[in-house]
């Protein structure tokens, strides 16, 4: 069994984020290539973005602090603190409003 505080790791990855020169860090927090699921904290520094890029598979975000815009071509959605997002099965954007951290979740396709 392991266990892990996402609020420590979110305050640890901010704080990596704001002296970044993207802007960004992140931590796995499980899984990994050789695994179908992994999850992988995402901080953003107010501002700063993921470019487009494609969906490896299922995957959701769960916003653990901040506020984010998750777009696609045609249509975006909010993210505030609490909310879950279902990553569109479509190239998409990820942007920052405020520093915020993000948990990403994703079952690899075969």
């Amino acid at each position: 069994m392991q266990k892990s505080s996402m609020t420590a790791l979110a305050r640890e990855q901010l704080k990596l984020a704001q002296t970044a020169p993207a802007g960004r860090a992140s931590h796995t927090v499980y899984g990994g290539h050789e695994h179908t699921l992994r999850q992988t904290l995402i901080a953003l520094r107010a501002g700063e973005r993921l470019e487009e890029h494609p969906n490896p598979g299922e995957a959701t975000l769960y916003v653990l602090q901040g506020r984010v815009r998750l777009s696609t071509a045609g249509a975006g959605w909010e993210g505030r603190s609490g909310d879950l997002l279902i990553v569109p099965q479509a190239p998409h954007t990820l942007e920052a409003h405020e520093d915020s951290a993000v948990l990403l979740t994703v079952a690899k396709l075969p």
